[in-house]
């Protein structure tokens, strides 16, 4: 018997939407991330993009637990001297609660060209509303 390895060819893409209403962070993105790597389906292959599209609303509506919203410091660097900034995660909730969801679901797919193409099938919204009616997505119930 021989193994199964997906191509471009052979792959069949869906889109799923998700409501981010009252889901933990990292639960609900390990859960999108899995999506849009393909290990939810039997076609998964690892050095190929299987995976499908996810829209995420009510990105806003998200909860953490402990006291991550003051504690939790997202860091980023100019490359200059004396760059570094930081923002906690109820400033960046308020400022783009989108980016915290992005941010964590890139950090669990893989580094490189493979990592990037599956962050373009990623959408997030921070309202009810989505740009994506026309592709005709499936609601995506998340349990965990």
């Amino acid at each position: 018997m021989k193994s199964f390895v997906a191509s471009p060819s052979t792959i069949e893409r869906k889109w799923y939407v998700v409501d981010a209403t009252g889901h933990t962070l990292g639960r609900l993105t390990s859960e999108i991330a899995k999506i849009l790597r393909g290990k939810n389906k039997p076609t998964y292959t690892p050095s190929i993009d299987t995976g499908d599209y996810v829209i995420v609303v009510n990105a806003e509506k998200i909860k953490v637990s402990g006291n991550k919203l003051n504690d939790k410091i997202y860091y980023s660097h100019s490359d200059h001297v004396g760059g570094l900034k930081s923002i906690t995660l109820k400033e960046l909730l308020a400022k783009d609660s989108t980016e915290v969801i992005k941010h964590a679901v890139k950090g669990m797919l893989p580094k490189g060209p493979l990592g990037r193409s599956m962050m373009n099938k990623l959408f997030v919204y921070a309202g009810p509303d989505h740009k994506q009616q026309a592709q005709k997505p499936e609601a995506l119930e998340i349990k965990y």
